[in-house]
């Protein structure tokens, strides 16, 4: 027998999940609380309304902290495209992408790989299990498909072909494969067992940057500036801006624990310190040291680590991707780009980014980071997950005659058919 909880046993479990999973997002809160009261009859229309009341669309503070971002030192944008460059519009909002030239509705802009990919846990599974490509996250439809494996015995690690394998191997593969790193495994399990897909993407980029440390400075340098250009909001700020609870100082902790432990981290150096069977593989693997700005960067736990897990929460693509130049793209509630995964067959985490609508010279390209059928107080109250209040025209518009209402949660249907501009 269900019943249905009154609003205040609603608020009181909402704000306590809240606290307790500072990470997961509406539609995940309101699986979480199911799960934990199945006698109880929510839907998620109320779900929404009921965080909306804890968490109101508010007026832009000056004093609050807002994402930052920098310009990526030797960004090659042809890579990609001719069609698009990198613009600085002021401090608060950052850099962009512009059009350098006239694009009509439907063309495609570019296509891009991942920087590195966190996949969503169904294709994570079938990675650990042979059944995706562990590089590209491709599914295979039987184990034939799989055309290479790693060379490590005891590893699952299965690819499309040689070049995937090649390329996993030479950006993050070893320092996350069981048997050339089992330290890997206590983090990788607890990051499924969380399911939080930002602290497996920092995982990836902290092996990628390390492994790019392994083959030389210019590896290195391009790979960090990648990395230190992502925007961030460090995890103190985004749970005092975004959520209006108390960080989860203990999972945070945690976290940083098996971080450490998976790359050898212990807090301290000891030259004379006799290693350990499985530091010596890992040693083998980094072969030298980091620079120190880069090693404070990654495993200082308040200027790095938290800062990391920040900076993965407001750039990761729905899917779990990683982009460089995607991580350029800036919001609007009326977007005239969008992102897509059209080439699923050879290469599932590669994106195509699409134009909405024809697109002027010198004018910005924005994707949607909510679903744009929502109402305006549901787009805003989303949008505080990424730090900021949205200035676009049409929350301009909308916003002058707005008031509190109870139609503003929208449907599930529609936030997951809309994702992060994924169409």
């Amino acid at each position: 027998m269900t019943t249905s909880p009154t609003d205040d046993e609603l608020q009181n479990a909402l704000t306590q999940l809240k606290a307790t999973n500072p990470t997961l997002g509406i539609l995940k809160l309101h699986a979480k609380l199911r799960a934990d009261h199945p006698d109880w009859t929510v839907s998620e229309k109320r779900t929404r309304k009921i965080l909306a009341l804890l968490n109101p669309p508010q007026k832009p503070d000056p004093a609050k902290p807002y994402p930052s971002s920098r310009l990526v030192d030797g960004l090659n944008i042809a890579q990609w495209t001719d069609r698009v460059d990198v613009r600085v519009f002021d401090e608060r909002k950052g850099k962009g992408l512009v059009a350098t030239q006239k694009i009509k509705a439907g063309e495609t802009i570019w296509v891009e790989d991942p920087f590195v990919i966190a996949p969503e846990w169904e294709i994570y599974d079938k990675q650990r299990a042979g059944e995706a490509c562990t590089h590209c996250t491709t599914l295979f439809a039987s184990p034939a498909d799989a055309r290479a494996r790693c060379p490590s015995a005891g590893c699952p690690a299965a690819f499309c072909n040689l070049l995937c394998r090649k390329r996993a191997l030479a950006t993050t593969h070893p320092l996350l494969c069981p048997a050339q790193n089992p330290a890997s495994m206590p983090l990788l399990r607890w990051v499924r067992s969380r399911e939080w897909m930002a602290l497996n993407a920092l995982t990836q980029c902290t092996a990628r940057l390390l492994i790019a440390n392994a083959a030389g400075d210019e590896q290195l340098a391009a790979d960090w500036a990648v990395m230190r250009g992502f925007a961030v909001l460090g995890m103190e700020e985004r749970a005092k801006y975004s959520f209006r609870s108390q960080p989860d100082h203990e999972t945070w902790k945690t976290a940083f624990d098996l971080f450490c432990t998976t790359f050898h981290r212990s807090g301290h150096e000891d030259a004379k310190k006799k290693l350990t069977e499985e530091e010596r593989k890992t040693a083998a693997i980094l072969k030298k040291r980091l620079p120190p700005e880069i090693e404070a960067a990654l495993f200082d736990y308040n200027t790095g680590f938290l800062q990391g897990l920040g900076r993965m929460s407001l750039n990761l693509e729905a899917h779990g991707g990683l982009y460089t130049l995607h991580a350029h793209l800036n919001h609007s509630c009326a977007p005239n780009t969008s992102v897509r995964h059209l080439d699923q067959r050879r290469a599932l985490a590669r994106i195509t980014v699409r134009a909405l609508a024809d697109i002027k010279p010198g004018q910005e390209l924005c994707i949607t980071y909510v679903d744009p059928s929502a109402g305006y107080a549901r787009r805003r109250t989303e949008l505080e997950e990424w730090g900021f209040v949205c200035g676009c025209e049409r929350c301009a518009e909308e916003g002058k005659d707005w008031k509190p209402s109870a139609d503003e949660g929208g449907d599930l249907a529609s936030e997951l058919k809309a994702g992060l501009g994924v169409l």
